[in-house]
């Protein structure tokens, strides 16, 4: 239970195979719908307005709605933010799948960066929403998104360890087998933050959020771990958190390679065992004899 939420549920499952049936109970990871609404000072009382609904696996669901409130632009900084907390409905229990955001003036919150009626699924995300042109115009207010090529710098013994130990700490992985998972590292290989959800990107944006609300931003000197492929929505997302090293268990998308290196973010993919491919920002890694 967290959060008043269950990240696992227990279903009954049929077993079929060639010589055999067999029934038995399993954990599976669930999936709800949670809306986002920011809520603002208004004419001596308070207005609402609903900004997305999510499907995510409950959990940390404050961090979820200041990662993505941050990384999708509509808010610049946690200072615009005075509370985080969940609505109270008519009858005068919490709604755990409704959460209220509320920022010190409407003028904190950048509405015209929902540029559609969000419902942001489990599976994809917001891809394909944006061009990368379009994420420049969006959230390039204070300065270049691009990040600083220089740091952090990691070797390759380092990038093989990454996946190994972001699977080791996978716990409601473990018990379900059906989530994705979003890891902080430093520049030494510690795991800083870890966060599992249905949504890859919903993963991400619970680490972010994470660190946004401890003020550990930008998080300029991580990497960013995905148990997933890397689209373009999570690579998105690092930028906009200025992560300049995204290792990826599984494949690029041709997307996610363009927006890196347009805005030199280091691109490992496929870092499975003793191997990885480098597809963008290869000047933070030691190459062996170079």
């Amino acid at each position: 239970m967290v959060n008043g939420n269950r990240e696992s549920s227990t279903q009954k499952v049929l077993n079929i195979g060639k010589d055999f049936v067999r029934e038995f109970t399993d954990k599976v990871a669930v999936e709800e719908p949670m809306e986002i609404r920011l809520v603002y000072p208004d004419s001596g009382g308070y207005s609402t307005e609903a900004v997305t609904t999510l499907m995510r696996t409950p959990g940390e669901d404050f961090e979820l709605a200041a990662g993505f409130l941050y990384t999708e632009g509509v808010l610049d900084s946690y200072d615009a933010i005075a509370d985080i907390n969940y609505c109270v409905g008519e009858n005068g229990f919490q709604e755990f799948n409704m959460v209220n955001v509320t920022i010190t003036s409407k003028q904190q919150a950048h509405f015209h960066n929902v540029d559609r009626s969000f419902y942001t699924s489990s599976g994809c995300g917001v891809c394909g929403t944006r061009t990368i042109e379009g994420l420049r115009e969006k959230y390039e207010r204070g300065g270049a998104l691009d990040l600083d090529e220089s740091y952090p710098l990691l070797g390759e013994e380092q990038i093989f360890e990454l996946p190994d130990k972001l699977r080791e700490m996978q716990s409601l992985f473990d018990t379900t087998g059906g989530v994705h998972a979003a890891g902080l590292f430093d520049g030494e290989g510690t795991l800083i933050d870890i966060k599992e959800d249905v949504g890859r990107h919903n993963a991400v944006d619970k680490v972010i959020g994470s660190q946004l609300r401890r003020y550990r931003m930008p998080l300029s000197e991580y990497v960013l771990v995905v148990s997933s492929r890397a689209s373009y929505d999570i690579v998105q997302k690092a930028i906009r958190a200025r992560v300049p090293f995204v290792v990826a268990v599984g494949a690029p998308s041709s997307l996610a390679i363009d927006l890196s290196a347009r805005y030199g973010l280091t691109m490992v993919g496929f870092a499975r065992g003793n191997s990885f491919n480098v597809y963008a920002g290869h000047g933070r890694i030691r190459i062996p004899g170079q």
